[in-house]
């Protein structure tokens, strides 16, 4: 891929994607997806992190028209009629491999609702490609990190990077009632991250499991949290933090999105 100036280097975002019925919602979190899309720079292709395709090693989707995956069940069907049908980028797959060559490509994944229920409020006509990047499911946190270093070049050849997850994933402290209280742990995890993110403490990004048992109760397991590593791992000196939406839906599903650059 052609090198570009650092003048129109693309930003890096960690998203939330939450509840996947968000991706029909008319809210003041889609509302943020929308306002976001309009104030980036248009990408050429669009690299999603997701906390929904977890595999051994990591790999890559090659594939230049991917399947919109429907990877949950009790909802209704009108979210299962949703179709995301934006092309691949096999040629900005290859970039991800050139400079990780640990990262192996597939053409059997498509776009999880880690991809579509966000990218749908973005950019709505699906007119930008996109394709994913899985979490190699074994491996410990400061490898994520340091991919996420290696990939950052990407920012500067046009791809918009996005890692979907969410800071706060716990079932533990569910709870579906409409304005339902956050749970106090999710808060101060959620906070806590905050923290570190405007302070560039990429240690304690890492070694989050440090702040103990808010940390363990708002991360029972690390796959919603790994995205962030990536998004964070890619900001530069000169890049601001800012969070573009957040809160604690459900009780415990932090929703805070963050944009660096």
């Amino acid at each position: 891929m052609t090198e570009r100036s650092e003048s129109v280097r693309m930003p890096a975002l960690f998203l939330a994607h939450g509840n996947p019925m968000n991706a029909l919602e008319d809210n003041r979190f889609t509302h943020s997806l929308s306002a976001l899309a309009d104030d980036l720079p248009r990408p050429e292709a669009i690299l999603v992190v997701s906390a929904h395709w977890l595999t051994r090693k990591t790999h890559v989707l090659t594939v230049a028209n991917p399947r919109t995956i429907h990877d949950f069940g009790g909802f209704p069907k009108e979210l299962y009629d949703v179709q995301y049908p934006a092309p691949g980028s096999p040629r900005c797959a290859q970039a991800v491999c050139d400079l990780a060559p640990v990262v192996r490509p597939d053409d059997a994944w498509g776009l999880d609702h880690a991809s579509w229920t966000i990218l749908r409020h973005m950019w709505p006509g699906a007119d930008v490609p996109v394709f994913e990047l899985s979490l190699a499911a074994d491996a410990p946190a400061e490898t994520h990190w340091e991919l996420g270093r290696r990939l950052a070049p990407l920012r500067d050849q046009g791809v918009l990077v996005i890692g979907s997850g969410n800071i706060v994933h716990s079932f533990a402290g569910i709870n579906w009632e409409p304005g339902a209280k956050p749970q106090p742990w999710a808060e101060e995890f959620d906070a806590w991250v905050a923290d570190a993110l405007v302070r560039g403490d990429s240690h304690a990004l890492i070694e989050y499991q440090r702040a103990g048992a808010m940390a363990r109760l708002s991360v029972p397991t690390n796959d919603h949290y790994l995205p962030l590593l990536y998004a964070a791992a890619m900001k530069t000196d000169s890049d601001a933090v800012s969070f573009t939406h957040a809160g604690i839906d459900m009780g415990s599903m932090s929703m805070r999105c963050v944009r660096f650059g």
